[in-house]
């Protein structure tokens, strides 16, 4: 039995097998316990308690939300379109789900059993178009919210949807161009290349070459981009309570509305594996050569326990935007997409080809971005507000006294 197990693990597709069951277990577990997180966050910006009364320090509070949902009266309204009103829920949380697949969790290793010069990858599927996977799967998830709102039958539910598409096919071009970017600079698609390419000496330190340093402007892109498309605030349109009640999933009740903010906190850790690859150097830890190098097996949970922190770090900031940024108007979200971040990212796409096709050092790149921030600061309107008020209409002044 011993042997059989220890064989399955030294193959790499029984590896992946198990690594997707532990990956499936260890993701439900934590975005179950990011709402818990959530909840504690948003108490400590507010000054105030969060749930603290279910289990030691309201550890057991997921558990008790997860136990409200399934025994929750499950309520479908009679017009909608039942099949895919009952489908949109499912539908966007398989999609949030499948992409953690080509996430390079640990890089390479082996057990102390496996014979020299064999390998694994601690990877569920190291494919050559790794990259390209987690994109077209990421943008599955309009789907879900469109379906939703459409079969819901409801106008504000119909809002929310059309808000949802119009919003995550606008920001999905500058993430494109900014990945897109970050393949020029690397010249790697897969993902865990992408990862190794960050393995250089950066400030002394090894394993610390992050793609960031390059291209700070990018990253900031892609995350707030990554925003967008989970519809975290401030770019939570979607479902906007003060002017659709509930968006998309209004006329949700019970689990399949549950399954939604699931699947929300699944998109949110799977952009961050996602950022945290790109520009954050993945599993490297700067300044550790045998941590970031070695092929033991020790080293490789090592390394996956550092890329869950530094996964938990951009969760923490995404749940630190939610409660400190206010909404933004829909007209300003568009515009900030198409006449913002669009231009921008292909200003970085043009500065990166130069910098691959003239054989410069990477560093120009850091002159680059400084040279965009510059125009953008020199191309912001000035003395005038940002307002989608029509310039036909006058202004009320208010006149006080008698």
């Amino acid at each position: 039995m011993l042997d059989w197990i220890k064989s399955v693990l030294s193959d790499q597709f029984g590896f992946g097998i198990v690594l997707m069951a532990v990956l499936l277990v260890a993701i439900l577990t934590a975005v179950a316990y990011s709402i818990l997180l959530e909840r504690k966050v948003s108490a400590w910006i507010q000054d105030r308690f969060g749930p603290n009364r279910v289990g030691p320090y309201g550890l057991l509070q997921p558990v008790a939300d997860g136990l409200k949902m399934l025994l929750k009266e499950d309520i479908i309204p009679r017009n909608v379109d039942r099949a895919l009103f009952i489908l949109a829920p499912w539908m966007i949380f398989v999609v949030a789900m499948v992409g953690f697949a080509v996430i390079p969790w640990g890089g390479q290793f082996r057990w102390p059993w496996m014979d020299e010069g064999e390998i694994l990858q601690a990877q569920v599927a190291s494919i050559d178009i790794g990259l390209l996977y987690i994109l077209a799967v990421s943008s599955l998830g309009v789907y879900g919210v469109v379906l939703g709102g459409w079969a819901s039958n409801n106008k504000y539910s119909f809002y929310g949807g059309m808000r949802a598409a119009a919003q995550m096919l606008s920001y999905e071009v500058p993430m494109g161009m900014v990945i897109l970017t970050v393949i020029l600079a690397t010249g790697h698609v897969r993902l865990e290349s992408m990862v190794v390419a960050q393995t250089g000496t950066f400030f002394g330190l090894h394993g610390f070459d992050w793609m960031f340093w390059y291209h700070p402007i990018g990253a900031l892109l892609l995350f707030i981009s990554a925003l967008a498309e989970a519809n975290r605030t401030p770019f939570d349109l979607a479902e906007c309570e003060q002017e659709l009640v509930g968006g998309y999933h209004t006329e949700y009740s019970a689990m399949k509305m549950g399954l939604f903010f699931l699947a929300e906190y699944a998109h949110m850790i799977t952009s961050s594996a996602l950022i945290v690859a790109l520009f954050f150097g993945g599993y490297l830890l700067p300044g550790w050569s045998w941590l970031n190098t070695s092929e033991s097996a020790l080293a490789m949970f090592c390394r996956v326990g550092v890329f869950g922190f530094k996964i938990l770090f951009v969760i923490f900031v995404y749940m630190w935007i939610r409660w400190t940024i206010p909404r933004f108007r829909y007209d300003q979200l568009m515009r900030i997409a198409w006449k913002g971040f669009v231009p921008i990212s292909m200003a970085l796409v043009v500065l990166q080809g130069i910098v691959v096709y003239a054989e410069w050092p990477q560093w120009v790149t850091i002159l680059g971005n400084v040279a965009v921030v510059l125009v953008v600061a020199a191309a912001m309107p000035r003395g005038r507000p940002v307002t989608g008020r029509q310039a036909s209409l006058e202004r009320k002044v208010q006149v006080s006294g008698g």
